[in-house]
């Protein structure tokens, strides 16, 4: 650490998915901290926040289970730093609208016991890495550049919309992931459908709409060249890491009413699909890599779309 440079200290909620579904995110971004000698201490006591299904079912209860885990959150050191897409929009949506509605405020707290901490400062990691921590600094922290690895960078719905909520990037036209990509080594494709919907919201309810919008995800990235996908929520990681065999034996070929316009005449033909497996990682789980972390540290094992032989294919393992 620099010299007289205070060290980068945050409060940490990881949301129920992290715990559970979505825990080598958890872990690799904790390793990822710990690598980059940035502090990350948990919220205690901190409980689910209602994303994604609560606030269509009773608003004041999603208000009120957010405003509680960012009181929750004051009684830590630091900016709340925030892994799931789902969890920091709901977060920053509660502090939105509080903000905006006195009324609603009021009702909140009171069903907290307690005041809305409203200028609790809630972060993505994302803008930690790229902003705060900075893109020359983690480009000097890299110890296993990525290269040669072509990544899609999946933003999906919540991240960036509504842009007046997360207020994390251009909400059309997003960079940030790939100004971190290009930190790590790592090559960002350009592609059609890294702000598309994967209908993580129907995964039970609807799972054929599941299907296809995760499908068109895939072939989009495999039809730019990638090597890989990347993301942020641990509800797109579900649709696009676990359902791919199901989506390989619904669909034997892509469809050309979705691509074949951005794609070309070659596509409209009827080429045969590209069936190869697509690893889905974690931004963590690459950055991570990239500072040194053992691949063995980083949850690698837990998912469905084993990406081992893709990183060892480019000696990144």
């Amino acid at each position: 650490m620099t010299p007289g440079k205070k060290r980068l200290n945050y409060s940490y909620y990881p949301g129920c998915s992290l715990h559970a579904s979505g825990r080598e995110y958890d872990i690799s971004t904790r390793a990822l901290f710990k690598a980059l000698n940035v502090g990350l201490k948990e919220v205690p006591d901190w409980f689910c926040c209602g994303a994604t299904p609560a606030h269509n079912v009773d608003e004041l209860l999603s208000l009120s289970l957010c405003a509680k885990n960012l009181s929750l959150a004051e009684q830590v050191e630091g900016d709340l730093a925030v892994a799931c897409a789902a969890c920091f929009s709901r977060l920053k949506t509660t502090q939105h609208h509080l903000k905006e509605d006195e009324e609603k405020r009021k009702q909140v707290e009171t069903a907290i016991a307690g005041p809305a901490a409203l200028d609790k400062p809630v972060k993505h990691i994302l803008e930690i890495l790229a902003r705060e921590f900075g893109l020359s600094k983690l480009e000097e922290s890299v110890k296993k550049p990525l290269l040669g690895l072509k990544v899609a960078s999946y933003y999906g719905c919540l991240l960036t919309r509504p842009p007046e909520v997360p207020e994390l990037d251009d909400c059309e036209d997003p960079s940030i992931m790939e100004d971190i990509l290009r930190a790590l080594g790592a090559e960002p494709v350009k592609w059609s459908h890294r702000m598309e919907c994967c209908g993580a919201n129907f995964t039970l309810s609807r799972p054929g709409v599941v299907l296809k919008l995760s499908n068109a995800i895939l072939e989009s990235a495999r039809l730019a060249g990638a090597d890989c996908i990347m993301v942020a929520c641990p509800l797109c990681h579900g649709n696009l890491d676990i359902r791919q065999k199901e989506i390989k034996d619904a669909y034997g070929a892509p469809d050309s009413t979705l691509f074949g316009n951005i794609f070309g005449s070659e596509l409209q033909q009827g080429a045969p699909k590209d069936q190869r497996d697509l690893p889905v990682f974690y931004i963590t789980q690459l950055a991570a890599l990239a500072m040194g972390v053992p691949s063995g540290n980083l949850g690698f094992e837990s998912v469905i779309t084993d990406p081992k032989p893709l990183l060892r294919e480019k000696q990144l393992l």
